[in-house]
């Protein structure tokens, strides 16, 4: 039993974060009908952005290899959050403007050479900068187990799924209760009709890839305490993640959410049985999901008038 929770509350964690890069998928894909498919490189890129503004605020340069067990800080993990939030987010501003919309309207699917493109080029100048040598990042709660019905919880996982939860919340209540939200729902169900009813469409695609990398970044930024910041994190990460939202369906946002947590706990329960059989149990359940439902377990099929 002890080993059931354990695994059930590191899936948690684990999932919360496959639960935001599905959510960033699914932003980008029902507003623009479009992409990232350098999610992954976002959630490196992320750790990376937070850990070199806590390497300054402990008088390091960025390309340091350890802290040297300097505490940062709560203000100074505050504002690597802030600054790896607002960094990820100008960057996401970026693809969609050089890599997204001069393709989008395009016959073909010149896009997704160009989203792969961008990834490849920001994880080259993350490996000028830092190097590939993966760093251990202070957690912001500190790394005392936490002991709780004979299981030990780490504090950075309880953040971290915290932290998730009320993102995703907040998130889902913006979308159905706020203008902005509306505003996004009507560009993703016809943009041309949106323009008409004087939202601007455009405006509204950028916010949705700049909302997709900032969450990405948080992903990165609450995983570097528990996996280590490396510029390789986030290939394994933005993959099930992506696998997340087709479990769950591209299209629905609740469902990528369900889709993050139950690869994440159906992984951390796999593992303790052979971790060997990880990937195979979870990609396994990706490719049975797709084979009977296409448009994931809370996805619906969309008919398109013509």
């Amino acid at each position: 039993m002890e080993s059931i929770l354990q695994a059930l509350i590191s899936g948690l964690a684990v999932g919360s974060a496959y639960s935001l890069v599905a959510l960033g998928f699914s932003v980008t894909f029902t507003t623009t009908k479009t992409l990232n498919f350098s999610h992954g490189e976002f959630v490196s890129a992320g750790a990376f952005i937070g850990m070199s503004v806590l390497f300054f605020a402990v008088g390091k340069l960025p390309t340091s290899t350890s802290f040297g067990g300097a505490d940062p800080g709560t203000m100074a993990q505050l504002g690597a959050l802030l600054a790896s939030l607002a960094i990820m987010g100008l960057i996401g501003w970026l693809l969609f403007l050089l890599g997204v919309r001069p393709f989008a309207k395009r016959p073909g699917m010149a896009w997704v050479m160009s989203t792969l493109g961008f990834g490849v080029i920001l994880q080259s100048i993350g490996l000028a900068i830092w190097g590939p040598k993966p760093v251990v990042v202070p957690s912001p709660v500190g790394d005392d187990v936490i002991r709780l019905l004979g299981i030990g919880i780490r504090p950075q996982e309880v953040l971290m799924l915290g932290v998730s939860v009320v993102i995703m919340v907040a998130f889902d209540h913006v979308m159905r209760k706020s203008m902005m939200g509306k505003a996004m729902r009507a560009v993703a169900q016809n943009q041309s009709v949106a323009s008409l009813m004087g939202i601007n469409v455009n405006m509204v695609m950028v916010g949705a890839f700049v909302i997709s990398s900032a969450m990405a970044g948080l992903s990165g930024f609450l995983l570097a305490p528990i996996a280590q910041a490396s510029l390789f994190m986030g290939l394994a990460v933005g993959l099930k993640g992506f696998s997340a939202a087709m479990v769950g369906g591209l299209s629905n946002a609740r469902g990528c959410v369900m889709g993050g947590f139950i690869l994440g706990v159906l992984e951390s329960f796999v593992n303790l049985w052979s971790a060997q059989w990880r990937e195979v149990a979870v990609f396994g359940l990706v490719i049975l999901v797709l084979a009977f439902r296409p448009n994931g377990l809370f996805g619906t099929s969309t008919v398109e008038k013509v």
